[in-house]
């Protein structure tokens, strides 16, 4: 096996250290691999079924898995649990009105709560809703809204071998099409997610969302913004547009949600905390009607499911993730996954996105089927050849057609290894390298995956599946 150069080595320059140290740690589970045969096979082959004590590296999710602060922490003892009016609320209020710069803000327990919010509010049953790329939880709280999700993503995106740097810009031709067809007034909004989650963490450009926001005055139609992981794509526009380099990450991130009406944040992802999230608009209407939807769904307004606690520390983790020094490392612990992977040749998402490897299934395995979810299936093979845990981003997550009852099938079939926020270091992700590896060069052995169970709504949560004879 061929041993990786450092991170340093590739670039050209020493190596860089993560910009914190530990002052806490917790015991990892180690496990042989009849353990594992035994664990997987009880989690019907989805490793979102297995048990945490069972895993030894968890890369499941970036989602409330992030290590918090020592800042945080200690914020966390000033909680104001009052029910209404909790002193909280209002710093976290003031943060976002500092770094993201929208005028109301909603709190709600974490993304999907928001999700649901502005959907409820925003969207009349038959309208359309053009998105960069759909996500899960989104496209589902749209179309239980009534709404017609409509993939307006440009084409690059579906290509994984494609290196565009903005690669989750959205086709404006393509919301001309839909003009054309249906009329603007039968358009709910744009719904923009930065990153693109779904497209392996791809990031939209300044240029687009400037020219999103000119297209959307000329036809009357509001711009909403997917935050959950803006201050990443802030990053990379920091790094690859032109005119941006001497920005500050916080910067772009207050320019870049300048030209939208409003957001909605799974804190648990860029602001650093194990639960929270929020919705805020500029629209004064449109705040009243989520104000009063969240205490009939999720609490009082100035809570929104969350204990004062909890608003602490994401007012706190708001302000320590766009620190420069802090991203610069957070991207950079992903991209040097990324690199050793790349010297292998393991087929993945290019260019390395913001918060996870997005390995190409459909590469991985020729021999296989989308039938066969071979996304899921290599998921499956990591846990077994190491005890990582990943997950599918393919066909399973794609659900099935609501009027054909066929699954969806996306052009791309992913396996996701997403990085947890300040939590593994670099020896960690050399482990990861090495059982991908191992992994890929086992690849003409598997046979893919059935389902045996299979759930109404985001199936790619609770599904089960056995091995092919």
């Amino acid at each position: 096996m061929t041993t990786p150069k450092t991170f340093g080595q590739q670039l050209g320059r020493r190596s860089w250290a993560e910009p914190w140290k530990i002052k806490m740690v917790e015991p990892l589970t180690m496990t042989e691999r009849p353990q594992r045969e035994a664990a997987l096979t009880a989690a019907g082959y989805n490793t979102f079924l297995l048990r945490s004590r069972d895993v030894y590296i968890d890369l499941l999710t970036d989602s409330g898995t992030s290590a918090m602060s020592d800042r945080q922490w200690a914020g966390m003892m000033l909680g104001d649990e009052a029910y209404a009016g909790s002193e909280n609320y209002y710093h976290l209020e003031a943060a976002v009105q500092q770094y993201y710069g929208y005028k109301y803000l909603v709190p709600t327990h974490q993304g999907r709560g928001a999700e649901h919010l502005i959907s409820r509010s925003a969207i009349k049953p038959g309208q359309y809703v053009p998105g960069n790329m759909y996500f899960t939880t989104t496209r589902l709280h749209q179309e239980m809204a009534g709404g017609i999700f409509v993939d307006v993503i440009g084409d690059v995106a579906h290509d994984p071998q494609d290196r565009s740097p903005f690669k989750g810009d959205i086709d404006i031709s393509k919301l001309d099409a839909l003009v054309a067809k249906e009329g603007a007034a039968k358009i709910a909004y744009i719904s923009l997610a930065a990153t693109v989650n779904m497209a392996g963490g791809q990031p939209v450009s300044m240029a687009n969302v400037k020219a999103l926001r000119a297209w959307c005055d000329t036809h009357g139609v509001k711009l909403y913004l997917d935050a959950t992981r803006a201050v990443e794509n802030a990053y990379f526009i920091q790094e690859r547009e032109e005119g941006y380099a001497d920005w500050g990450v916080a910067d772009i991130l207050r320019d870049f949600c300048g030209y939208t009406d409003g957001a909605w944040m799974s804190a648990k992802k860029d602001s650093l905390v194990n639960i929270g999230g929020w919705v805020a608009v500029n629209e004064w209407e449109l705040f009243e009607e989520m104000r009063n939807l969240v205490v009939v769904f999720e609490g009082l307004h100035t809570y929104g499911g969350l204990a004062g606690r909890d608003m602490e520390a994401m007012a706190i983790g708001i302000k320590e993730s766009v620190q420069d020094a802090y991203i610069r490392a957070r991207i950079g612990q992903v991209r040097y996954l990324g690199m050793l992977l790349e010297e292998w040749g393991i087929p993945m998402m290019e260019p390395v996105g913001g918060h996870a490897i997005f390995l190409d299934a459909r590469r991985f395995y020729p021999q296989l089927t989308q039938d066969d979810f071979p996304a899921q299936t290599l998921a499956a093979e990591l846990y077994l050849d190491s005890g990582i845990r990943a997950m599918e981003r393919g066909i399973v997550s794609a659900g099935r057609d609501p009027k054909t009852g066929d699954h969806h099938r996306p052009k791309l079939e992913l396996t996701r290894l997403t990085i947890p926020r300040r939590v593994y270091t670099q020896a960690h992700m050399d482990v990861v390298a090495e059982s991908v590896k191992a992994v890929f060069d086992a690849r003409e052995r598997v046979r893919g995956l059935t389902m045996t169970y299979e759930p109404k709504y985001l199936r790619f949560f609770q599904a089960r599946f056995e091995p092919k004879a």
